[in-house]
């Protein structure tokens, strides 16, 4: 099969958290560590090709994966209890991996092409009218869990408007349809278009691209019929190359009963792309164009940035109220 090249400008961008945007999976990596040498050293440390099952599942889901291979001599609850007070001490120095300020800043700047409506780029012998890209935030981190990695880091943010923030405890998501599954993308994708400008038409998925480290979340970006950027922790895809080389299916965690029928897609088949880092993203590939850095000095771009940061600010104090 020749992998499809004719898709469609990239009109929105769908961004996982943990792993991808944040350090956030060796912290977790450090905590589950930390309790298998005091409770299970025969277990410790975690091997990735358990580690590889356990990325972008909900938290219940995930937990699970690990009892049943850890068999821990201690209850479920007194683990979490631990496993809970260990991330609450450590989440509070999460940071932003490699790559990532500077592409959400450049996807941020693409407003200014919604307040330049007559702009035009050349790309070869076509002139092209560039276009704003919206985004979304789509993690299987709960709340409670989302606020303590991101709390100092409200600045890398901001730029995720409240309304386009979908978390794994958010009420949207059905019973047991985390990731693997296309839901959270599929919801995020309608937290965009039910907030488009007036006249702007909806965004489709095949005009979505998401951003995954994890296998489930790739999987789920795929089955949401959409594209997918797999920027893995480099283990990760150590593991994955040596499950394809052995022909075994360690590092592809779909479970029976779990997935659609539908399957993600094929290898090579064009919907995805490796990247090792977010580090000079391939913008023009994807058919978005950022404007030059000046740009952003100009009075109406700091206006909407003032805006976004008022809404996300408005969001946080109404958070800490009803809690």
């Amino acid at each position: 099969m020749s992998p499809r090249t004719d898709f469609p400008p990239v009109r929105a961008c769908l961004f996982d958290m943990d792993g991808l945007l944040l350090d956030t999976e060796d912290i977790y990596t450090l905590c589950v560590n930390e309790l298998l040498r005091k409770h299970k050293k025969e277990k410790f440390p975690l091997p990735w090709s358990i580690k590889a099952q356990l990325q972008g599942r909900p938290g219940p889901a995930a937990l699970d994966i690990f009892h049943n291979w850890a068999d821990l001599p201690i209850t479920r609850e007194q683990y979490k209890e631990e496993y809970y007070a260990l991330q609450a001490q450590k989440f509070q120095f999460t940071s932003a991996l490699p790559g990532v300020e500077e592409l959400l800043q450049k996807l941020g700047s693409t407003r200014y092409w919604d307040l330049k409506g007559d702009a035009t780029t050349t790309n070869g012998a076509l002139a092209q009218k560039p276009h704003r890209v919206h985004i979304a935030l789509a993690t299987s981190s709960h709340e409670a869990n989302f606020r303590m990695k991101t709390n100092h880091l409200t600045e890398l943010f901001s730029v995720f408007e409240s309304h386009r923030r979908v978390l794994g405890d958010d009420k949207r998501i059905p019973q047991g349809r985390g990731k693997p599954l296309p839901d959270i993308y599929l919801i995020a994708l309608k937290t965009i278009n039910d907030s488009l400008p007036e006249g702007e038409k909806p965004i489709t998925p095949e005009e979505c691209l998401v951003f995954e480290d994890s296998i489930p979340g790739v999987e789920a970006g795929r089955r949401a019929g959409m594209r997918v950027v797999w920027c893995p922790h480099p283990m990760l895809k150590q593991e994955a190359q040596a499950s394809l080389t052995n022909g075994t299916t360690e590092a592809n965690t779909e479970k029976s009963g779990e997935a659609d029928s539908e399957k993600p897609g094929e290898v090579d088949d064009g919907w995805a792309e490796y990247l090792p880092s977010l580090i000079d993203f391939p913008y023009e590939k994807y058919g978005i164009h950022i404007p030059d850095e000046a740009v952003d000095q100009e009075p109406s771009m700091k206006e909407t940035a003032k805006i976004d940061e008022g809404e996300v600010l408005q969001a946080v104090q109404t958070e800490v109220v009803e809690n």
